[in-house]
């Protein structure tokens, strides 16, 4: 069905996020006491739809969040202007895909601005040949599109890797822009590696060498890892990542630390956010992203992690939003009581 792919933002918005700083940390060693009695889902998204995969850009005062195909759109999107109230909008973000690509299968968008007044989606596609999932690339002049593909085929479809998925951008200090994705391996019986290479000034075109990331090597990935995620804090970069089967309670969110962007990169102990860290509160949280936005108190600036979850009868995946910390670039996830 989907898959997933985000990438770091900042955003200079109005105030907002009283949740930020309330309630406890959750980490890779943060389960609930055995003893405690689990929660129910709270089933209180953000965008109470289904919305899987969520990107969030921020430009100037807005935020725009794009999803996975539903809804009869090729891509979903949705404006906030303060990240807890937000309007889904009635028009597709991608009314026409390229020629290369199959209807209904258009997974994990990835949106980001290029240069000023320039943007640019990277998306999921089935690709008509080689009959794989594959990443294209669209351009638009609003964060709101529409956006119109670009190119002959594909940007990255390496067919003897089983094809490509979940892209997501990143911008490094020195404004070098890289694209990452995973290798959608699991679809042939092979490894799924999270994989990045530089990008062309415009976005729409791949530069120098690939490099492999990671790839799926603890119990509680499963058999695969996929939906990028690369930032820089406190002179670290933070890969985080989703894993295992997307349609259930095991689908989790982790993360690897590194010095460089093309690494090594180390993997944490254990996940970040997993159905059992929350106490059932959030069913299979993954597909995330993260967005800068300023402080509740006004002072300075907050990272928030958004990120899909089912709904308590695991009919719909929404968008929940909840505050990201830093410790030494080692990030925890803050949950309100």
């Amino acid at each position: 069905m989907t898959r997933r792919a985000r990438s770091s933002r900042v955003v200079a918005a109005g105030a907002l996020l009283a949740l930020a700083l309330a309630g406890c940390a959750v980490g890779q060693a943060d389960a609930p006491p055995e003893d405690s009695a689990p929660t129910v889902a709270t089933d209180d998204f953000v965008i109470d739809q289904d919305f899987p995969d969520p990107d969030v850009l921020a430009v100037g005062e807005r935020f725009y969040a794009y999803a996975t195909n539903g809804a009869g759109f090729n891509v979903q999107s949705a404006v906030s202007t303060d990240l807890e109230s937000w309007q889904v909008q009635g028009s597709d973000a991608l009314p026409a895909l390229p020629d290369w690509a199959l209807p209904g299968k258009t997974w994990a968008p990835d949106v980001s601005e290029s240069s000023p007044g320039a943007y640019v989606m990277y998306f999921t596609a089935a690709s008509k040949d080689p009959a794989l999932q594959c990443i294209g690339v669209a351009t638009a002049t609003s964060p709101e599109g529409p956006f119109a593909p670009v190119g002959d085929g594909p940007v990255v479809c390496p067919p003897d890797q089983g094809g490509a998925i979940d892209p997501a951008t990143f911008v490094d200090g020195d404004g070098t822009r890289y694209l990452l994705w995973k290798n959608d391996g699991n679809c042939c019986g092979l490894d799924t590696w999270l994989q990045v290479a530089e990008l062309s000034v415009d976005g729409t075109a791949l530069v120098g060498e690939t490099t492999k990331l990671l790839m799926q090597d603890q119990a509680w990935e499963g058999n695969l890892i996929e939906a990028p995620t690369l930032l820089e804090r406190d002179g670290v970069y933070v890969l985080l990542y989703s894993a295992n089967d997307y349609g259930g309670d095991a689908y989790a969110t982790g993360f690897a630390t590194a010095s460089s962007v093309r690494g090594p990169f180390t993997k944490a102990e254990g996940p970040l956010l997993t159905t059992e860290l929350t106490g059932g509160r959030y069913l299979g949280p993954g597909g995330q992203d993260v967005v800068t936005a300023p402080s509740s108190d006004g002072a300075g600036s907050a990272d928030m992690l958004v990120f899909h979850s089912w709904d308590s009868l695991y009919i719909q995946r929404g968008v929940n939003v909840v505050p990201l910390d830093w410790t030494d670039g080692v990030p925890s996830v803050q949950l309100s009581d």
